[in-house]
């Protein structure tokens, strides 16, 4: 079944392969005629005496005129013209077809122009090259006062962008000055180089020029879009001003001291005396807690008596001994809570404020601890430990209750702790200042100094 399709199909294409034959008439230009349509055309039965010659005298006017042409000779029997000689460019030599083909009354082209490929004719690059050389020395003269003025235009743009005396007069820090700089020196250049390029007659370069720029600057800035984002980050950190040098922050789970604001990061002093640098892209984003922003701090914590004591009584006890501390302020006042009623104690919480200015925050909060501990204890309170209830096996031996009361009573009394008051030490509650004091000094002597986008003259966010 298959042996007979495939017969056939060949039975086909052998009756169909005839119908495709070459027309009378034509020769080899057929291919290119249909092509271009010109076998849609009707061809006239009849033709005017003198016709032929009217046809070549006017493509070989044409072709006078056309220096590439001058080796083309042209014949025309029948409407059929016929292209001889030799030319050194194919270019040309379609291009001859092409104007035959267009002048009335031919019907087809016979092109039979060969290709010269002597080394005489085909060095007429040379010729075009001496003219192209020419052109250059003719437009030299343009095209130094097109780049003179380009570079007027560019070297005006440096000198006013380094001209910091105006932008730091404009702008509010450094950062933007130095940004303003910089976008006039763009503009100056960019001028510069439209005008230079208008004046030689290359606006069309300019325009593919810039249109190029855009497609990279888009393709870089989806590249670089975490140093963009942080770039931006920085200019709005330097027109907020969320803080102050020496501030005492918290930027997310960051903790230290302001050391300063720099066109890229922030620099922070940790408590522990290192160099934190916190990108400005995650400051910008962050949770910032200035704990120096208000002076007056709280501090807090919590203290357990038995159940069995007044919680009133220990909550007023506690509020007077925070009360007769030197560095906790009487306004706010100290104030108590009851937190939670356990099983074997009261929690309360006690709160008091300190003058950061004047009193270190941990230092006063362990003060305070003690002294009101101590004041709890003097006054009978107790502070129990956790209770446990252990549940003995029946089939276990009693304990000896009688020989361990007696042990009880035998063993010795422990010595008492002497008690020691907050107010002795009144004077350790001062401010740490030695992280505040590097970080004085590292401003100081740092020369990166200048670049410093933090503004104490500014209002702070």
């Amino acid at each position: 079944m298959k042996f007979a399709c495939f017969f056939s199909f060949l039975l086909i294409f052998a009756f169909a392969a005839p119908a495709q034959a070459t027309l009378p008439g034509l020769t080899n230009g057929s291919d290119q005629e249909a092509q271009t349509g010109e076998l849609d055309t009707e061809i006239a039965q009849e033709v005017d005496a003198g016709n032929d010659d009217r046809i070549a005298e006017r493509i070989e006017g044409i072709f006078a005129e056309l220096p590439d042409f001058a080796g083309v000779n042209v014949s025309a029997n029948e409407g059929v013209v016929t292209l001889g000689g030799a030319l050194s460019d194919a270019d040309a030599i379609a291009r001859a077809e092409n104007i035959a083909a267009r002048v009335s009354g031919v019907v087809t082209v016979q092109n039979e122009i060969e290709r010269d490929l002597s080394v005489e004719q085909n060095l007429s690059v040379l010729g075009e090259l001496s003219g192209l050389t020419d052109s250059l020395i003719t437009a030299l003269p343009l095209f130094l006062v097109a780049c003179a003025v380009a570079l007027a235009f560019g070297f005006a743009g440096v000198l006013l962008s380094r001209a910091t005396f105006i932008w730091d007069r404009i702008a509010p820090n450094p950062f933007l000055a130095e940004l303003i700089g910089s976008a006039v020196k763009f503009v100056f250049i960019l001028g510069g180089l439209v005008i230079g390029l208008d004046m030689i007659g290359a606006g069309a370069l300019l325009g593919a020029v810039l249109g190029g720029a855009g497609v990279i600057g888009i393709a870089l800035g989806f590249a670089m879009r975490d140093t963009i984002e942080n770039y931006v980050a920085s200019l709005m950190l330097s027109l907020r001003q969320p803080f102050r040098p020496n501030d005492h922050v918290l930027i997310d789970d960051l903790e230290g001291r302001v050391i300063r604001l720099t066109s890229r990061a922030t620099i922070l002093m940790t408590l522990e005396g290192n160099h934190l640098r916190v990108p400005n892209s995650q400051v910008f984003k962050a949770v910032i807690l200035n704990f120096t922003r208000n002076p007056q701090r709280r501090f807090e914590f919590e203290l357990g008596i038995d159940a069995d004591d007044n919680p009133r009584a220990a909550m007023k006890l506690g509020r007077d001994t925070l009360d007769d501390l030197a560095f906790v302020l009487g306004d706010p006042e100290p104030t108590a809570r009851v937190t939670q009623v356990g099983d074997s104690n009261i929690v309360i919480r006690f709160l008091g404020w300190v003058d950061q200015r004047e009193a270190d925050w941990n230092k006063s909060r362990s003060f305070a601890i003690a002294a009101v501990k101590d004041a709890l204890e003097g006054g009978g309170f107790a502070l129990p430990e956790p209770i446990y209830r252990l549940r003995f096996d029946g089939r276990t031996d009693p304990l000896p209750i009688g020989r361990s009361a007696k042990v009880a009573e035998s063993a010795p009394e422990p010595a008492s702790s002497t008690r020691s008051t907050a107010s002795d030490d009144m004077e350790d509650v001062r401010p740490d200042s030695q992280i505040s004091a590097m970080v004085e000094n590292e401003r100081r002597s740092d020369p990166e100094q200048s670049k410093d986008m933090l503004d104490t003259k500014r209002p702070i966010e």
